[in-house]
C-alpha cells in the first residue's frame, strides 16, 4: 500500500470533542477500533487513516452542532457517505472526526411538475430512481457504484449516463451546506437557472468536504425515455473500436452511454457475470428515445462500426437483457479483482478530448504492457473519460513503484493532451500531486479560497491542496 502523509494532530482538542460530542450523541459516537478503520478509506491502495470517533447525525442542525464544537478547539471533519470514493477522500489524516451521514436520507420533497427533487445527502441514486420509477422520472448519473448523493455532490461525480446528461456539477440546481463555521447556508433557490451572485452551488460540488458538508440537494430529473435499447460490437483492435466512437460523437448521434471494455475486461465480465461476450475489445452503448428514433440511432452506429471493422453488432430493447449487460459492466471492478486473486485494483481515471481519446488509450495500454502491468482497461469514452487498473500485490515494493510511475505517467499524458489527471474520481490524496501540473498558478487562488473560508483548516485537511 501507498503511505498517505500524516498531518500533526491536535491530540487534547480531539480529546476534548469527543467527550462534549459523547454527552451529546450517546451511542451515536462510535469509538471502536472496526468502525473507525470502516471509516478510513478501504477502496483504494492508498493505506487506511483512522478518524478517533464516528459520529451519526440525524439532520442539518446536528451538522452545524458537530462541526461547531470541532471549530471551537479545531479538530478536523471528514465528511462520510458510502465510503466508495477512489483517490482517500475520506482519510483522516490528523486524525478528528468522522461525520458519516448516511443516516440523513429522506427525499424531502419531489416536485414532478418541475422535474427537480429535493434529497438529504445519505439518499443513494438507487433509492432515489427506485423511489421515482412510478412518476416516470429518474436521476441519469450513474457512477456505478450505489454511491450517496452527497458524496456524488461532493466529488463531483460522473458515469456511463454522461455523455447524454452530464456530470452532477451540471444537474445540482442548489445545495444546504454546513460551513467551517458551523453556519448553515443554502446556496441558491429551485430556480433552473440564477445569474445572482457567486455561484457557490458549483463551487462546493466537487471541493471534496473541503469547504463545507453538504446536508440538503436540490437534483435535476429527467423523465424515463419512451424507448431505451442496448447495443454492443466488437472490434479487432482498441484504435478501432476508439475511432469508431470518435465518429459516433462528431457525428451527432445522440448516445445515451458508449463504453469501452479492452480484451481484459471483456475476460473478466465473462467469467464473473457468466456472459459470452467475444473476448475482444468491446463497445456497449444505450439509447434513449422514441421507439422510431433509437431505432434509428442503433442503426446509425451500426453503419459506421462497419466502417471501422466491428463484428457481432447487436441491439435490443428487452429491459431484462440490457439490465443484465450493464450490471455486467458496473461490476468489472469485483469482476478484475477474480482475474489475479489476492491483488489490489489501483483505479485511476483520465479524461481527454474526444479527438486524442484513441491517442491516449493506445498509448496507456502500450505503457502498462511496457511496465509488465496486468490493467484492464474500460472507459465512459463518450466524453473522453476512461478508467484504467492495474492489479497489484501492494506488498510488492517493486510492483507498487512500477504502478506509481505508471499513474503520474498517465496523468501527465493527459495532461499534455489538453486533458485532465481525473475525469471523475476526483483528487483526494492520491492525484494531489498532479494537480498544479494541470492548472499552474490557479492552485494559488483555490487555496486562497479555502483559508479564507475554512481558515483553521478542518474540513478534511490533506484533499486537493
Amino acid at each position: 500500500m501507498v503511505k498517505a502523509a500524516a498531518l500533526p494532530r491536535n491530540e487534547t482538542g480531539i480529546a476534548t470533542v469527543i467527550g462534549i460530542l459523547k454527552q451529546q450523541f450517546g451511542d451515536r459516537l462510535q469509538t471502536g477500533q472496526a468502525i473507525r478503520e470502516q471509516h478510513g478509506h478501504t477502496t483504494t491502495w492508498i493505506d487506511n487513516q483512522m478518524p478517533d470517533a464516528v459520529v451519526f447525525p440525524h439532520s442539518t442542525q446536528e451538522v452545524s452542532e458537530i462541526v461547531k464544537t470541532c471549530a471551537a478547539h479545531k479538530v478536523p471533519v471528514i465528511g462520510f457517505g458510502t465510503g466508495t470514493s477512489l483517490e482517500g477522500h475520506v482519510n483522516a489524516p490528523a486524525g478528528g472526526i468522522s461525520v458519516d451521514l448516511m443516516q440523513m436520507n429522506q427525499i424531502l420533497a419531489v416536485h414532478a411538475e418541475d422535474l427537480d427533487v429535493v434529497v438529504q445527502p445519505g439518499v443513494t441514486r438507487e433509492q432515489l430512481n427506485t423511489h421515482l420509477r412510478d412518476q416516470g422520472l429518474f436521476f441519469p448519473i450513474d457512477p456505478g457504484a450505489n454511491a450517496s448523493l452527497g458524496g456524488m455532490a461532493a466529488t463531483r461525480a460522473s458515469g456511463t449516463n454522461a455523455v447524454r446528461y452530464g456530470t452532477m456539477k451540471d444537474n445540482v440546481i442548489a445545495l444546504e451546506a454546513v460551513m467551517a463555521d458551523g453556519e448553515i447556508i443554502r446556496t441558491a433557490q429551485r430556480a433552473k437557472k440564477t445569474s445572482a451572485g457567486y455561484d457557490l452551488t458549483r463551487l462546493l460540488v466537487g471541493s471534496e468536504g473541503t469547504l463545507g458538508l453538504i446536508t440538503e440537494i436540490t437534483l435535476k430529473l429527467q423523465g424515463i425515455p419512451e424507448a431505451i435499447s442496448a447495443a454492443r460490437c466488437s472490434f479487432a483492435s482498441m484504435d478501432a473500436a476508439c475511432q469508431a466512437v470518435m465518429a459516433t460523437i462528431q457525428y451527432g448521434i445522440p448516445v445515451a452511454r458508449i463504453e469501452l471494455l479492452d480484451v481484459i475486461a471483456v475476460r473478466a465480465v465473462n467469467n464473473y457475470s457468466k456472459l459470452d461476450l467475444p473476448e475482444s475489445p468491446l463497445l456497449l452503448l444505450e439509447f434513449h428515445g422514441s421507439e422510431n428514433g433509437v431505432a434509428e440511432q442503433a442503426e446509425m452506429f451500426g453503419q459506421i462500426a462497419e466502417e471501422f471493422g466491428g463484428t457481432g453488432f447487436d441491439w435490443t430493447g428487452s429491459t431484462e437483457e440490457r439490465n443484465k449487460l450493464w450490471q455486467a459492466r458496473h461490476d468489472f471492478y469485483w469482476a478484475s479483482l477474480q482475474l489475479k486473486p489476492g491483488t489490489t485494483a489501483l483505479a485511476t481515471d483520465v479524461c481527454v478530448p474526444i479527438s486524442r481519446l484513441a491517442e491516449c488509450v493506445n498509448a496507456a495500454t502500450a505503457k502498462a504492457e511496457e511496465l509488465d502491468l496486468f490493467a484492464p482497461l474500460v472507459g465512459h469514452v463518450g466524453d473522453g473519460n476512461f478508467h484504467i487498473s492495474p492489479l497489484i500485490d501492494a506488498d510488492n515494493a517493486e510492483e507498487v513503484a512500477r504502478t506509481e510511475q505508471f499513474v503520474a505517467w498517465l496523468a501527465e499524458l493527459a495532461i499534455s493532451m489538453d486533458g485532465t489527471c481525473t475525469g471523475e474520481h476526483g483528487i483526494g490524496q492520491g492525484k494531489r500531486a498532479y494537480l498544479t501540473k494541470e492548472i499552474g498558478p490557479a492552485t494559488r487562488y483555490m487555496a486562497a479560497i479555502k483559508a479564507a473560508l475554512d481558515p483553521d483548516n478542518i474540513m478534511n485537511p490533506g484533499k486537493i491542496l
